[in-house]
């Protein structure tokens, strides 16, 4: 069994809306190859399909919103935006360290998630018309600028 990793996103979320992706890479640092992304989906569609991969494979899949973006300085916002969060991240990881072992906490986070999917029935992975359908959408979407 693999690894899926996405946003966990309040059920108001306006990224819920957008087209996703999904990334395939290699579970483990052993394996070496070139990720694979596919998309755009909806977001359960996306899902779908990356649960059933990594349900009967050693794969890491990652599911994240595609931010389609008009400008290049839209571009130049989302990739400070993501640089700023970065080193936040960054500053917390070396706070943690001064009050305890942040390994330990990310353990145990990673051992309930993985006892949780293994007690978890993968979603059965959308039909071929059910995602050419998605694909309508999502084209509507980007072509209305809603």
């Amino acid at each position: 069994m693999g690894a899926l990793v996405t946003l966990d996103l309040p059920d108001d979320s306006p990224m819920l809306g957008l087209p996703w992706i999904i990334t395939f890479g290699p579970l483990g640092d052993a394996d070496e190859w070139e990720p694979v992304v596919c998309g755009p989906y909806e977001r359960p569609h996306a899902l779908a399909l990356a649960e059933s991969i990594v349900a009967e494979e050693q794969l890491m899949a990652v599911v994240e919103p595609l931010l389609p973006a008009v400008s290049a300085e839209e571009i130049r916002g989302e990739i400070a935006a993501a640089q700023i969060a970065a080193e936040d991240e960054a500053a917390q990881l070396e706070q943690a360290d001064l009050y305890g072992d942040f390994e330990d906490t990310i353990d145990e986070e990673l051992e309930a998630a993985a006892e949780e999917a293994d007690s978890a029935e993968p979603l059965a992975p959308p039909t071929e018309a059910e995602l050419r359908a998605g694909f309508g959408r999502i084209a509507a979407k980007l072509t209305s600028g809603a």
